[in-house]
């Protein structure tokens, strides 16, 4: 006959069963460290090769040697570390859930994305929009808001040190906007320093 410990143990069980299958745990540590360290290399390639260091909204870029950056190159540098991030994100996070004996694609996984996309995509959005009409010096402060809004909404379906780390980024975000001639150094810290911070937190808490 079971005992009042049995049926705790029991319980216990099939909560961490019903939370596996709400929550997608698959997340890497090392994912956030690896991104940290592509955005702080496009940092220093925006600022150090391009020139690009906005000092007001309304930043003028040019192609000149040595007068400015060249646009359409700060914008490839952006994408390639958007790329590499999501590349990174996707092969780690699979590895973890083959470890755990997990599908990487689910129901849980496909909510996630979407309460990311849907931040991300308006951001994304406007941060083109304002771009296209001149308005250079809020790309940086914008992205950080929207990463860490997407984080934020995100956070339900996750662990819940993401919701921190997307409420640091909106603020960070925040900062950046009212000092826009610091934005691009907010920018590598958020997307930088504060990645690779909670990545070796993750990995040493979760994954260890």
């Amino acid at each position: 006959m079971k005992n009042d410990n049995d049926y705790i143990k029991e319980i216990s069980e099939i909560r961490s069963m019903m939370e596996r299958s709400s929550r997608f745990l698959s997340l890497s540590g090392l994912s956030g460290v690896m991104a940290g360290i592509y955005a702080l290399s496009g940092a220093l390639i925006a600022f150090f090769v391009f020139g690009f260091n906005p000092d007001s909204y309304t930043y003028v870029v040019s192609g000149g040697a040595g007068s400015g950056a060249k646009l359409s190159s700060v914008i490839t540098v952006a994408v390639v570390i958007l790329s590499l991030a999501l590349g990174t994100v996707i092969y780690l996070s699979r590895r973890n859930a083959g470890r755990r004996g997990e599908k990487i694609w689910s129901s849980t996984t496909r909510r996630l994305l979407v309460n990311m996309l849907v931040p991300l995509s308006a951001g994304g959005l406007l941060i083109v929009i304002l771009v296209a009409k001149g308005f250079v010096g809020l790309a940086a402060p914008l992205s950080m808001i929207f990463y860490g809004l997407a984080l934020f909404t995100a956070s339900k379906m996750t662990l819940e040190e993401v919701k921190l780390m997307g409420i640091i980024q909106i603020s960070l975000g925040l900062v950046a906007t009212i000092v826009v001639q610091y934005s691009l150094i907010i920018w590598a810290i958020g997307f930088g320093l504060v990645n690779i911070i909670y990545g070796i937190y993750m990995h040493y808490k979760y994954e260890r």
